[in-house]
């Protein structure tokens, strides 16, 4: 859900992209992003595009056509950044896991001093199954090789803690509709010092001109033009940005917590389970098992019609297998928890 307060910062009226207000939103973006990422990082942007835009950004900057790629993949996000890499003319390794299932620590560090890759990418928070992927063995071993991190952040950021620089990441991005609370339409992302330099002595220029940072930089710290960005979706940023600090984070990460850990409280108690082990969920985004003979699709369809309640299916591999159901941004309050496990327990009766 978005949060009133987005709704009504958008509603100001729209600036130019070269307009000095807009510029000042942006300096206010940058700042509030440091703090949502936990980083002194000064290079926080918001691209213009959804958090797959992010994605490309990251992969496309960091790597460079016939590098090593090392990829720790367990969902199908995990998946799509390999497929970047591929595209991106990179020689994609990967560490893959069932979906679902979590790295071992000794194993993640094996892998990458034994691949020795140029840069290294993993899901912190993966989408497709409530994991969430511990992050710091990984950077600690990708920087004993001297390669680049990189962490998809898509449904942490907000709800969950991404510490950027405790865990020694170079480049995350997330999205705008998720822990933050507005509509779809940007991507935050924060980038290392080391990243940068490393990006300004690339033997090749990046393959997208829409995405390369350093254009980008001209562009929201050099005030030059680039592309049209939209206003609008800036103050919306901006306002997200604006509630998470106003909460803090440490506040923000117990109501995410505790709204979680009550949802699968009440799961257990309807006799079902997660997919996913405790310690490695997701605070923002659940996925209870759907129990044997029940049609997916049958209570997604009922929780709409009665409820207008809408949650997603698994997909790939847990198609028909799992609910996902999100706790994150302005949805997460102890009343909807309540709503949805009174709705899904009906809907599974009928």
């Amino acid at each position: 859900m978005v949060a009133p307060r987005v709704y009504q910062a958008m509603s100001q009226p729209v600036v130019g992209h070269l307009d000095p207000y807009f510029f000042q939103v942006v300096e206010e973006v940058r700042s509030l992003l440091g703090y949502a990422y936990s980083t002194a990082n000064q290079f926080n942007i918001a691209i213009s595009g959804t958090g797959t835009s992010g994605m490309e950004t990251a992969v496309a900057n960091a790597i460079e056509p016939g590098e090593k790629f090392a990829l720790f993949t367990n969902g199908f996000f995990g998946d799509r950044i390999g497929e970047i890499a591929r595209r991106q003319g990179a020689e994609v390794v990967r560490l893959s896991k069932g979906w679902g299932e979590p790295y071992d620590q000794q194993e993640a560090r094996e892998f990458i001093r034994r691949e020795r890759p140029r840069v290294v990418a993993f899901v912190q928070a993966e989408t497709s199954t409530g994991m969430y992927n511990q992050g710091k063995a990984i950077c600690e071993a990708a920087h004993q090789v001297d390669a680049l991190t990189i962490a998809d952040c898509v449904t942490s950021l907000g709800g969950m803690p991404v510490m950027v620089d405790e865990n020694g990441i170079d480049i995350a991005y997330s999205c705008s509709q998720k822990g933050l609370g507005c509509p779809p339409g940007l991507s935050p992302m924060t980038v290392s010092p080391r990243a940068l330099e490393r990006l300004k002595v690339r033997k090749s220029p990046v393959h997208s001109f829409y995405l390369d940072l350093l254009q980008l930089e001209t562009f929201y710290m050099g005030h030059k033009y680039h592309h049209t960005a939209s206003a609008t979706m800036f103050y919306a940023v901006r306002e997200g940005l604006a509630i998470v600090a106003e909460e803090g984070l440490e506040a923000r990460w117990a109501r995410h917590r505790a709204n979680h850990e009550a949802f699968v409280k009440g799961i257990e108690a309807m006799g079902l389970s997660m997919l996913v082990p405790e310690g490695h969920r997701l605070w923002t985004l659940n996925t209870p098992r759907i129990p044997e003979g029940v049609d997916d699709a049958k209570v997604r369809q009922f929780l709409l019609e009665k409820y207008s309640m809408e949650i997603a299916g698994g997909f790939g591999p847990l198609a028909g297998k799992v609910f996902r159901i999100g706790t994150m941004g302005y949805s997460s309050t102890a009343e909807n928890v309540a709503l949805i496990l009174e709705a899904l327990q009906a809907a599974l009766k009928v």
